[in-house]
């Protein structure tokens, strides 16, 4: 699915890309100065942003600036992620910001950032680092990690460890960074200099910045809380088949952790006007339904049974089909007399008629389809010759 697009561009959640979430928590929470870095792969990308989010007026003092590697001040593409922001100092300089906070762009989740930068202020803070409670064994080898003292003061930190420190009390947990992170700005433009300038570094915040400032400037650590319970709020990280998939299929169960039906806190994105969704022919063997799924606009389920399946926008099932289980992306057509369960259906796929997916891991397999490590397979046009 990263093939063809960056990770912040895949589709999720049935209407949405996964930028919309950071961007939407910036919004929502009254941030409309918004620099977007992109790099590779980044063309569908710029054009959702371009879509979706061109609407802020900069004569009201708001944007939303897409800042590709263009090169400006190095020979080189973004060698990391202290990099990225370095080339674009220009830019951070002309802001005449007081703050500014980094975020990753490929995380689903909905936060309010007020709440943190009044911490950071309430502190004195040069950086704070927002974080959450991880278990072990998922976070080695994959997340940032960090240890604090009694105040949430960072006293160490680690780049994806194998072995991540535990949080005292709770030995199956560890405090996991979440890449997003609130600098003073000039502090931040300073380190970003100096790091610049060492041929030793690879010029980014968890391997390099982090780990050299914590002895000699104030870092905090703010845990993420559902500011509701004071628990652990929804956060996914959606890299890996299996992960996408399992968020995806959250969303479909009767009250799904994460509430895109929040008037609240919307998630805002760009779609296109399409009609409602259709469900057609009651006959008995031919009955278009879904059962326990959401299905987008524009789609059209006709004489097929759908269970536990989110359909994206423009999706067509045609008739004798069954789909269980099943993700399938914008603008994919399944045939007649289709079983599928189990997979991911990527963007405009072709599903030939009589296709049987998710059933025989071998056979997946031969047919060329990705299968993940619990079984979930992915379809592709290029898998299918299209």
């Amino acid at each position: 699915m990263t093939g063809l697009r960056a990770k912040p561009a895949v589709h999720f959640g049935g209407k949405y890309r996964i930028i919309d979430f950071p961007l939407s928590n910036c919004v929502n929470s009254g941030i409309r100065k918004i620099a977007v870095l992109t790099q590779y792969k980044s063309h569908s990308l710029i054009r959702h942003l371009v879509r979706g989010w061109s609407h802020f007026k900069m004569e009201l003092g708001e944007y939303i600036e897409i800042l590709p590697a263009s090169q400006q001040s190095s020979d080189n593409w973004y060698q990391g992620t202290a990099d990225a922001v370095h080339q674009n100092i220009g830019f951070i300089r002309e802001t005449e910001a007081k703050y500014v906070m980094i975020l990753s762009g490929d995380h689903i989740y909905k936060m309010d950032y007020r709440p943190m930068l009044l911490a950071h202020l309430e502190r004195g803070s040069d950086l704070t680092v927002s974080c959450l409670e991880v278990p072990i064994e998922e976070a080695a080898g994959e997340f940032g990690v960090m240890t604090v003292d009694e105040n949430n003061r960072i006293i160490k930190f680690d780049e994806k460890p194998q072995q991540p420190n535990p949080i005292p009390g709770k030995p199956d947990m560890t405090l996991a960074s979440m890449g997003n992170y609130i600098f003073n700005t000039d502090f931040l433009l300073d380190i970003l200099e100096r790091d610049g300038k060492r041929s030793d570094s690879d010029h980014d915040f968890g391997k390099n910045i982090i780990p050299n400032i914590l002895e000699d400037h104030n870092v905090y650590a703010y845990p993420f809380l559902d500011p509701e319970t004071d628990t652990l709020a929804y956060w996914r990280d959606v890299g890996s088949l299996d992960a996408f998939w399992e968020a995806n299929m959250e969303l479909i169960s009767p009250a799904p952790e994460l509430n895109l039906y929040d008037q609240d806190w919307p998630i805002w994105t760009y779609q296109r006007q399409l009609a409602p969704a259709k469900f057609v022919f009651d006959d008995d063997g031919r009955r278009g339904m879904a059962v326990d799924s959401a299905v987008s606009g524009g789609c059209i389920i006709s004489g097929s049974y759908l269970r536990r399946t989110l359909l994206f926008s423009d999706v067509r099932v045609h008739s004798y089909s069954k789909v269980e289980d099943t993700i399938v992306l914008p603008g994919s057509t399944i045939n007649r007399h289709c079983k599928i369960k189990r997979a991911i259906i990527d963007s405009a796929c072709i599903v030939p008629e009589g296709s049987v997916i998710g059933y025989d891991v071998e056979q997946d397999r031969a047919n060329g389809f990705r299968v993940s490590a619990k079984g979930v397979v992915l379809v592709t046009r290029e898998m299918l010759g299209q």
